[in-house]
């Protein structure tokens, strides 16, 4: 058994998978845990690691959020009575309120839900959706001409404090 604060080593611990290019393609303000309806086959193949959401966002149908675009490869050891669809859509499984909020959020303010990270919790994955706003070209260039000069702003601080 593993203990409350440190990572579940029976489930690999930790992260699964990152939206890194969330980050570069949108503005992202507010992030929402929330749980994932998933399958056996599914779950196996999260504990592989073949899990992938770089192409993925979050829709709102009838009152609840589904998770689209969303790529768990299956196993090729999968069970035979199972159709397995890598793409399939999935349930993802907040409280009434938060659906509320953030429906409101999307509809009225233009946002889009963005997932930005799948995660083990105890024994359960957790996925991370951001409320984003999409960024413009000029947008993306800047943010790597201040990604870029930070790195040369350090490389230059240790040079310094190399000869120093």
């Amino acid at each position: 058994m593993s203990k409350k604060g440190g990572k579940d080593k029976a489930n690999g611990g930790g992260t699964i998978a990152l939206n890194k290019r969330a980050r570069h393609d949108y503005h992202l303000e507010e992030r929402v845990e929330a749980g994932l309806s998933l399958q056996g086959w599914e779950l196996k193949a999260i504990r592989a690691g073949r899990a992938n959401i770089v192409e993925s966002y979050a829709v709102v149908r009838g009152g609840e959020i589904f998770l689209f675009g969303a790529q768990i490869t299956p196993l090729t050891m999968a069970s035979t009575h199972v159709v397995a669809d890598a793409t399939r859509t999935r349930k993802l499984l907040l409280h009434r309120r938060e659906i509320d909020e953030l429906v409101g959020r999307v509809q009225r303010d233009g946002y889009t839900l963005v997932p930005t990270a799948l995660y083990w919790k105890g024994n359960k994955v957790k996925a991370e959706l951001a409320l984003a706003k999409g960024k413009q070209g000029h947008d993306k260039r800047e943010a790597t001409k201040e990604r870029d000069w930070a790195r040369d702003k350090q490389r230059i601080m240790r040079h310094h404090n190399k000869n120093a």
